[in-house]
């Protein structure tokens, strides 16, 4: 699933008129890098959610010419992160599925990202998640989000704590972590943190390049990298 019903408040002017995820960097809007990097993995189907913009959405989604097969679910009210990915489950299935924000960008390591995060899946768990380290985003991150034991398993930050890690934007999970879910709107963080307490949420540690996109001057920020590595470029 592809999470693009999101207001963008943050990232405004620019999206005044348009939805964050058809944003453009490096020549093509968010939405479809994240779709490439999906199908590339092999996904056949996404699940993608709209709201703010919805008719620009669909009109982007039906216009693609490559692959992966989208289907489009409209929210006339936000859901939130947890409640749109529960409340599409009849279309995701009974299994392991991703969980993709529609705003992300990340550039795989050494291995295709997604590829490693179903390689890393474990039948124990409910949802593995994407992490990447604090101190390399190049965006206000906060103190992090999460701290990690050697077994990948997560734990919160503690109050006035500085932690490791901050979400990459990218889940495996299960359509288990979503039993016993609550009707209506709802965060990821309430299931993951269900999940934290019964030992059944690891992370992966991303081993490439990831994009905080909350802001314009972040958005910039990116579009200057993607710039610069190719012409060998430094600051």
């Amino acid at each position: 699933m592809l999470l693009a019903a999101g207001l963008g408040t943050r990232m405004r002017p620019l999206t005044e008129r348009t939805a964050k995820p058809l944003l453009p960097l490096g020549g093509r809007p968010l939405l479809d890098h994240a779709l490439d990097r999906l199908r590339d993995a092999g996904v056949e189907t996404v699940v993608v959610n709209a709201h703010w913009q919805a008719d620009r959405v669909a009109a982007h989604l039906d216009a693609r010419a490559d692959g992966p097969r989208t289907l489009l679910r409209r929210e006339p009210a936000l859901l939130d992160t947890g409640g749109s990915v529960a409340a599409a489950l009849d279309l995701l299935g009974n299994g392991p599925f991703f969980v993709v924000n529609g705003d992300g960008f990340w550039l795989d390591g050494p291995s295709p990202t997604l590829a490693r995060l179903t390689g890393d899946w474990r039948p124990d768990i409910d949802a593995t998640l994407l992490v990447h380290r604090t101190f390399q985003v190049h965006a206000d991150v906060g103190d992090g989000d999460f701290a990690l034991d050697k077994l990948g398993r997560v734990r919160r930050r503690n109050e006035r704590e500085v932690v490791p890690y901050v979400y990459a934007g990218i889940q495996l999970t299960h359509a288990r972590l979503f039993e016993g879910a609550p009707a209506g709107r709802f965060s990821m963080n309430l299931l993951w943190d269900r999940a934290i307490a019964a030992g059944r949420l690891r992370a992966l540690v991303h081993d490439g390049l990831w994009f905080h996109l909350s802001t314009p001057p972040d958005l910039a920020e990116a579009e200057y990298t993607l710039h610069a590595r190719p012409l060998g470029e430094s600051r």
